[in-house]
């Protein structure tokens, strides 16, 4: 089994949001932030290709991001898990997981430092956080056999700039691969390709 943990992306400003007098979960992405998730999960589509089931705390800037995440995918839908609210307990959080499929690719999506907390328990199953998580950054968990903590190893821990650019090298390739089937398939000005001839 592979787990994908996504912190949420850059949200308002705790204090600035406070002065509108409505509770903090309900705080909401930034349009930058929304802006930079979306980079970010061009490059996390390209090292996760699938994934098939999203839980995400139910605060209102991680369940814009969990919408994202299912948007960019088009195959789930976010289920609410309160467990992955600030304060939640990460032994639920592991029962949901354990409830999934063992061949299948779970994400979550949560908060600072919860995550970063339950990340390096269910690698170590230790009290201690030693991995944290940037604000749109995420890692990669897989699980060999029993989904248990301590048990997960780590694949990979990125920054959200780093996602950003793996996602603007696929986007190169991309854009790379489809000049050159242009270049073969059409002549532009007047010039023809040995392959049209």
């Amino acid at each position: 089994m592979n787990l994908l943990v996504v912190r949420h992306a850059a949200a308002e400003r705790r204090e600035a949001f406070a002065e509108t007098g409505q509770d903090d979960s309900s705080r909401p992405l930034t349009a930058a932030g929304r802006k930079r998730m979306e980079q970010c999960l061009n490059g996390l589509k390209r090292l996760v290709p699938e994934i098939d089931s999203l839980a995400t705390s139910p605060l209102t800037r991680a369940a814009q991001t969990a919408e994202m995440v299912a948007a960019e995918y088009g195959t789930v839908v976010p289920v609410h898990l309160e467990h992955l609210a600030p304060g939640g307990e990460r032994r639920a959080v592991l029962s949901w997981i354990q409830m999934q499929r063992d061949e299948s690719t779970i994400a979550v999506v949560g908060h600072e430092p919860d995550l970063g907390s339950m990340v390096s328990w269910l690698l170590a199953s230790t009290g201690g956080r030693f991995v944290g998580l940037k604000k749109g950054g995420a890692c990669l968990l897989t699980w060999k056999s029993h989904v248990t903590a301590g048990d997960a190893d780590l694949v990979w821990l990125l920054t959200s700039g780093q996602l950003r650019r793996i996602g603007k090298k696929k986007k190169k390739k991309k854009k790379e691969k489809e000049a050159k089937r242009n270049a073969t398939s059409s002549p532009q000005s007047g010039v023809v390709s040995d392959e049209q001839e």
